[in-house]
């Protein structure tokens, strides 16, 4: 009898923690567009290492998140929706690129401004983007340049 009783204190007590983790992600702030930012487009080849939530940086200042992303059937590329925050004009010149924090750690959204008076407004695609390259197949050129340099010798 003790210890169903025990078994049954046991059951309740996960269940109240999981309970509370639910509320909990329930009345954290979403990942979405936070008060105070706008969305910008881009569609990349490749967005390896990048999920809604990832970092948009600046000068590596986090100015936004990546909010959203979906594949384009037509062109088979991902297409990324992000925000920025309000006050943080970016050119319409700009480039997007998906850039790495090392060998080791994660990727991250770069936004490299260009030099246009224009600025981009909400809703508006950056036009000029550059996905993710991976370790493996920058290796891969290095030792295939590496074995042809040594054939020509």
């Amino acid at each position: 009898m003790a210890e169903d009783m025990s078994e049954v204190l046991t059951g309740a007590g996960v269940l109240a923690v999981a309970l509370a983790f639910a509320v909990y992600a329930g009345l954290a702030p979403n990942v979405g567009v936070s008060t105070g930012s706008y969305l910008l487009k881009a569609s990349f080849r490749s967005v390896d290492g990048v999920s809604v939530g990832t970092d948009v940086r600046l000068a590596g200042v986090k100015v936004g998140s990546v909010t959203r992303l979906d594949l384009n059937p037509e062109t088979y590329y991902a297409d990324a929706t992000f925000s920025v925050k309000d006050g943080v004009s970016i050119p319409d010149d700009s480039t997007i690129l998906i850039s790495s924090e090392g060998l080791l750690g994660g990727n991250f959204v770069e936004i490299q401004p260009g030099g246009s008076p224009v600025t981009l407004e909400a809703g508006a695609e950056v036009l000029d983007t550059q996905g993710a390259v991976g370790l493996i197949q920058l290796l891969m050129k290095f030792v295939g340049k590496a074995a042809g340099s040594e054939e020509s010798s």
